[in-house]
């Protein structure tokens, strides 16, 4: 048996629903074999990492919503409950390790097979994965803005003078939530000390893109060309409920390109799309790269 079966089966037997057969994996390599792939990612494929997500099938349990861009430019408290929540979480968040996703997708890339990665994610484990082409279209959490001047700093950085600043709220125990944050009770957060920019003392912001913010338009223009130069779209573990990552299904489809979504449960992109694999992300992208390398 090829070794692409052997790995599907695999993914069978660790929890792929009913749903994913070998005959739909033989469909979306039919599809796949000799085009050059655009890939859009989503949380989906940082879950199996240890990376909550909001849209997944725990989040009715986590209830859970992210924090919105004018909520946090307007509110000293939400900054302050921002920064508490994001000190005890990244301690969690910055160990995550790639996962066979993840590596799967950089020996895409290394064969040149891809036009380009897009990912919604901010977690950075593509590139931990030595993965070198990836637009990030929400930022990421290692780096940290000024709001008021701009200045960059590392997330490790701030996390010693947050530390500083806060000695005994790391040892609050909390469950780790999305986008590196954690869930604190609202005792845990009185008097919670937030650090300034080193350069004018304004207030800081993750390097992401918040709820109610919008994407750069050269990151999209950017990620746009990617898709425009493929012969074909896969989406792994995105539920595309949000505009930032459903426009490039949008824009593949206008151009007529094969689009592939491989994700657990249905998603926003599912009409637009060629084939539909409900699965989790790692060990079927992991058989599906094989078959194609």
């Amino acid at each position: 048996m090829d070794g692409w079966a052997d790995a599907a089966r695999g993914a069978q037997a660790r929890g792929a629903r009913e749903g994913l057969s070998l005959a739909l994996l033989e469909q979306a390599i039919a599809l796949l074999r000799h085009r050059k792939l655009s890939v859009l990612t989503g949380a989906g494929i940082s879950t199996e990492s240890g990376i909550p997500d909001y849209r997944g099938p725990e989040t009715k349990r986590r209830a859970r919503n992210p924090i919105r861009f004018q909520e946090y430019l307007k509110s000293d408290e939400t900054r302050a409950r921002y920064w508490a929540r994001s000190m005890v979480g990244w301690e969690r968040f910055s160990k995550a390790s790639p996962n066979i996703g993840h590596h799967a997708l950089a020996r895409l890339e290394a064969a040149e097979r891809l036009t380009g990665l897009i990912t919604q994610n901010v977690d950075r484990l593509h590139q931990r994965a030595d993965h070198h082409d990836v637009i990030e279209l929400h930022g990421a959490l290692a780096e940290v803005r000024c709001l008021q001047c701009g200045t960059l700093e590392s997330r490790d950085a701030l996390q010693r003078r947050l530390r500083a600043l806060n000695p005994t709220l790391l040892e609050r125990s909390a469950e780790l939530a999305p986008d590196g944050d954690s869930d604190l009770s609202e005792d845990a957060l009185r008097g919670v000390r937030i650090a300034s920019c080193l350069q004018c003392a304004g207030a800081l912001k993750p390097n992401v893109v918040f709820f109610g913010e919008n994407v750069a338009p050269g990151i999209v223009e950017d990620a746009y060309a990617r898709v425009e130069k493929s012969d074909a779209l896969l989406v792994v573990g995105s539920s595309l409920t949000v505009f930032s990552g459903y426009r490039f299904v949008r824009r593949a489809e206008s151009l007529g390109l094969p689009i592939v979504i491989l994700n657990l449960g249905p998603t926003r992109g599912d009409p637009h799309a060629t084939l539909t694999l409900d699965s989790p992300a790692g060990e079927t992208l992991d058989a599906l790269v094989q078959a194609l390398l």
